[in-house]
């Protein structure tokens, strides 16, 4: 299972840092990844790393800003939000992929629950 944390009510401008633990298994061989949710928009890919940290990929309006990590010993992986700004309101989750980094949530093996960022103009 995965359980996100770390959301909360920000300013534009500010920061926050989320995390995504893994329980029940090991997901160190899998490709992590970050998706977001807004109220009536679609899901979206906000970044992916690969199993070994090697790679990482995001979307093009948070390059810059946000960066992805993991911590494969703590079964964990970390999404630091820099430079928040009010289109970054969603709730956030985590997802686990055997395989390369995917843009559709739906090509995920695990998904697990998310955690509000709503971020204030």
């Amino acid at each position: 299972q995965l359980q996100a944390s770390g959301g909360g009510l920000v300013q534009a401008g500010g920061s926050l840092r989320l995390s995504c633990a893994a329980s029940g298994r090991t997901f160190s061989s899998y490709t992590m990844a970050w998706f977001r949710q807004a109220p009536g928009k679609e899901h979206e890919f906000v970044a992916g790393i690969s199993w070994s940290a090697g790679n990482s990929y995001y979307k093009e309006s948070v390059k810059g800003r946000f960066t992805i990590s993991r911590d494969n010993a703590k079964n964990t992986v970390y999404l630091q939000m820099n430079s928040l700004k009010p289109e970054d309101t969603a709730v956030y989750y985590c997802a686990a992929r055997y395989g390369g980094a995917d843009g559709d949530v739906a090509n995920y093996n695990y998904r697990g629950q998310g955690t509000q960022v709503t971020v204030s103009s």
